[in-house]
């Protein structure tokens, strides 16, 4: 379901960013998340900068997780204005049940709150890893108790990496899963293999009502030997108008929100380019596949070329 426009946290502001719905959690994500791994790169002063500039334009979605640097730290002091109006996503990377425990305890105390709406299995993106987690005393465990325990409403798995689309068919065949996050960009669907199985994955979640989240909008290659310019861990478009194509391309997909880069600097041409969106035809969507040159390949994204 698309369409839908949503007010500002301050109601002073009307965002006419598109909403979509989150699979079964029935929630309707701006089709931005606030994406917070950038968050824990800067100061108080820039965080709350960046967040406001989130907030203004109406974005009700935040996704954090405890391995973001100090972001928890970063947007703790935003909460008891927030909450209320925002579908809170987080995540652990722990693969046994007493220690996901632990991080989730962990995760609810430097955020301040009491509870998420959605908590989810971070970078499960081999098979191994899925076993480890699935298992009897795995992570997925600590994540149902907190259901049971009304500390969290959602459960999902997250992961990027070339066979993360595999796995994560995998995944929901196993377990009930809620969302699933996993990268999708132009760049990425060079990989012939990858972009067949995204398909299926795609097509498995939209017949299981799953909420399909997209990471890595801006990807398009690695970094190689050349200087970082960006807090990426990937080299990201960085032009308004490369942004604009490939964010574009993005939404054009059957998936339903996409975190912003981890790269503050970048959110306000997110943001605009999001607020301009226009669905891409099939013929234009892969004429930009097509065009896309990484300046390095990036295989943890299976960018091979």
């Amino acid at each position: 379901m698309f369409g839908g426009k949503t007010l500002s946290y301050d109601q002073n502001r009307i965002s006419i960013m598109e909403k979509r719905r989150l699979g079964r959690t029935e929630h309707m994500s701006t089709v931005i998340t606030m994406g917070t791994a950038g968050l824990g790169k800067v100061s108080q002063e820039t965080a709350d900068s960046s967040v406001d500039l989130m907030m203004k334009s109406g974005i009700n979605h935040i996704d954090i997780a405890p391995t973001y640097g100090e972001a928890m730290e970063r947007l703790a002091p935003w909460m008891p204005k927030i909450r209320s109006d925002i579908f809170l996503g987080s995540k652990t990377k722990e693969r046994t049940k007493d220690l996901a425990w632990a991080n989730i305890e962990s995760c609810l105390d430097r955020l301040g709150v009491d509870s998420f709406d959605l908590f989810q299995l971070h970078a499960v993106t081999t098979m191994e890893e899925l076993d480890a987690v699935t298992r009897p005393g795995g992570a997925l465990e600590a994540l149902i108790k907190m259901r049971e325990e009304g500390l969290t409403k959602w459960i999902g798995i997250t992961g990027h990496g070339p066979e993360v689309p595999r796995v994560h068919l995998e995944a929901l065949n196993r377990f009930n899963f809620d969302t699933i996050m996993f990268p999708i960009s132009a760049s990425i669907f060079q990989n012939h293999g990858y972009r067949t199985k995204t398909d299926e994955l795609m097509a498995e979640a939209k017949n299981q009502d799953v909420g399909i989240q997209t990471i890595k909008m801006l990807s398009r290659g690695g970094w190689g030997i050349q200087k970082k310019d960006l807090s990426t861990w990937y080299d990201a478009h960085r032009s308004k108008e490369d942004i604009e194509q490939a964010l574009w391309w993005v939404l054009s997909q059957p998936m339903h929100t996409a975190p912003s880069t981890g790269e503050v600097t970048l959110w306000s041409k997110i943001l605009e380019a999001a607020n301009n969106f226009v669905p891409l035809s099939e013929s234009i969507q892969e004429a930009i596949i097509t065009r896309q040159q990484a300046p390095n390949p990036e295989p943890k994204l299976g960018i091979l070329t």
